[in-house]
């Protein structure tokens, strides 16, 4: 049943009476037809669009099976106005114009499951129960700083809930069977009737399943359901960040009647590194830096989480607290290229001088005398 024809009066589309016979309806047709066939009108939109309206009119009403549930849905949900669904859009019919799909949260699928039912229900018959999807899980790991950099696969214990192992998942004790449930007849819904709606709910007696056990399993006392502990393997991408919750799309608990499994979800936590830090893409190291070093320029060595070391060109003059760019050496991004290493320079000031040292220092104060590098500061300060 299309949602869809709840809002159109196909009977004054094709210009008949709810009573017209087949006989009636195909005379009207047929004239209908030959007169808005698009051969007739070229280039003519109206006349176009009216021509499919018709023949979708057709459609359903020369149908019997599609035109009773028609004729039903359109009393029950009009409230036995039938037509009360066209309203100020211009269609035929009085009354408001309604749309189904928001009273029933937007979910089209949901819609055509209520009509499913009272269909259904009307026929005498019964739905068959549709496969169900697996849960979805959760699980946790903590990763060492280089794995998260380079991407693992780690093997996660879950447990989880699924067939029970001792009956299969019959709920039955070995040597006797299930029965089909005589309330819902194996459906493992009923439907209940409020203000003219009727909504789906598990069955009362077997309790959705659609089957009655008469002696139940040991293991599982009847439900036929059991949890059930498996190894998964899971692949965490190069590059992850500690919080980060990745979907293994599958990996979750298995569905029920021929339903697809869950997803898993896994939260990383990355171990914080004793030498390396990282913001986004790039990483971050300190290196130390002599007095000299800093002052006279040097060629330098850098550590890299590999294990190796680059090797870094420090100016002279370098200030306490510059840092430098090593392209290329800090996190693998998702298309595969990487980010940069920043290494930050700390100049370490002498604690310790000998006589000697202390007198060399002096000596290079007297050759570099460029005054009070305060006194700028001060004066700033003194006269704002």
């Amino acid at each position: 049943m299309n949602k869809e024809w709840l809002d159109k009066d196909f009977y004054a589309v094709l210009g008949v009476s709810k009573t017209a016979t087949a006989d009636e309806m195909k005379k009207a047709y047929r004239k209908l037809a030959r007169e808005l066939h698009p051969d007739k009108n070229p280039g003519n939109k109206t006349a176009e669009d009216r021509f499919k309206e018709v023949s979708e009119a057709y459609d359903v009403l020369s149908d019997d099976k599609t035109r009773q549930e028609y004729d039903e849905a359109r009393s029950l949900f009009a409230g036995g106005g039938g037509g009360g669904f066209g309203g100020g859009s211009g269609r035929p019919g009085g009354g408001a114009q309604y749309d189904f799909s928001d009273m029933f949260g937007g979910q089209d699928a949901g819609f055509s499951d209520l009509l499913g039912d009272i269909f259904t229900r009307g026929r005498g018959g019964r739905r068959q129960q549709q496969p169900r999807r697996g849960a979805d899980l959760e699980s946790e790991i903590t990763l060492g700083f280089n794995e998260a950099l380079d991407g693992v696969t780690v093997p996660l214990r879950l447990s989880s809930e699924g067939a029970c192992t001792s009956c299969n998942g019959t709920g039955a004790k070995a040597g006797s069977v299930p029965h089909l449930c005589p309330t819902c007849e194996g459906s493992g819904q009923t439907t209940r009737n409020a203000g003219g709606f009727a909504f789906a709910e598990p069955c009362p007696t077997c309790h959705g399943r659609g089957l009655i056990v008469d002696d139940p399993c040991q293991t599982c006392q009847g439900s036929g359901r059991g949890v059930s502990a498996r190894t998964v393997q899971a692949r965490i991408p190069a590059g992850v960040k500690d919080g980060s919750r990745i979907r293994l799309k599958g990996k979750g608990a298995p569905g029920e009647r021929g339903g697809a499994n869950g997803d898993l979800y896994v939260v990383v936590h990355v171990t914080p590194h004793p030498v390396f830090t990282r913001k986004g893409d790039n990483l971050g190291v300190t290196i130390p830096l002599t007095f000299a070093e800093a002052a006279l320029g040097a060629n330098i060595k850098v550590p890299t989480t590999d294990g190796k070391t680059v090797t870094l060109k420090i100016p002279p003059g370098t200030a306490n607290g510059r840092s430098f760019r090593v392209r290329g050496r800090g996190v693998t991004r998702k298309d595969g290229t990487k980010g940069d290493l920043l290494a930050t320079v700390d100049v370490l000031v002498p604690t310790a001088l000998n006589d000697e040292a202390r007198g060399a220092l002096r000596a290079f104060a007297d050759l570099t005398d460029q005054g009070d590098p305060r006194a700028e500061l001060l004066a700033s300060v003194n006269n704002p």
